[in-house]
């Protein structure tokens, strides 16, 4: 399992979603709408957003949204999911966010990403890049495959280290500028491919920025 991983390209998720027909439900991430409903809408970044469901909420809720994947044919799709009264509050933008580095980009009142898998390293680099980029006071929402699902019977790659707790993203965080709202693994039915039904759970991190550390630009850095 290495970053050069093909699943972990735009090929591999351009061929998905061209090869099938809707891959998700296209419906909102439940522990995403528990963790935001009380927030007041302004401007979010959400990675990872696929099919859109995600996007379309949050922009329904009043947020002006950018919606980032890897995959163009993904981003097709979520565009053609907009409601029209909706498609000025959506932005649908590609781009390998492995590549992207802190220090680089806007900032946000949110910025979230559900379900996103990478070899830890990557994931490390991916989710620091995610948090510089929410404003002071904004909040940071992650959501992801908790490791337990590993002892259930609903398919997961037998490869525990592309999953994580909260605790690992808390810890991942810069204690003085963060707060943790949300450290849990949350419970969810689910059904698996057979038809079984399933408990499984569901890692959800929500951290509000309380301080803002000084970008450090590539000429600061030099100096």
């Amino acid at each position: 399992m290495t970053e050069n991983d093909p699943r972990f390209s735009a090929a591999f998720w351009d061929r998905r979603y061209s090869s099938t027909g809707q891959v998700w439900s296209g419906e909102p991430n439940p522990a995403l709408v528990e963790e935001v409903s009380l927030l007041a809408p302004g401007t979010a970044l959400e990675v990872g957003c696929g099919e859109g469901a995600d996007a379309v909420w949050l922009a329904g809720q009043g947020w002006q949204v950018t919606g980032v994947d890897f995959s163009s044919r993904a981003l097709h799709r979520a565009a053609g999911h907009t409601p029209a009264h909706l498609a000025g509050r959506i932005t649908w933008q590609q781009a390998d966010i492995r590549h992207w580095q802190p220090g680089e980009g806007p900032l946000y009142d949110l910025v979230t990403t559900s379900f996103s898998h990478f070899p830890p390293p990557v994931r490390e680099s991916v989710f620091a890049a995610l948090a510089d980029r929410v404003a002071p006071e904004g909040h940071l929402v992650i959501v992801g495959h908790h490791p337990g699902d590993l002892d259930t019977a609903m398919p997961r790659p037998a490869e525990p280290g592309l999953f994580y707790t909260a605790d690992d993203l808390a810890a991942d965080l810069p204690g003085h500028e963060w707060k943790v709202l949300t450290r849990t693994a949350r419970p969810r039915a689910a059904t698996t491919p057979d038809g079984t039904p399933v408990t499984v759970h569901d890692t959800v991190l929500t951290a509000r920025r309380t301080r803002w550390a000084t970008r450090t630009t590539e000429n600061e850095a030099r100096s």
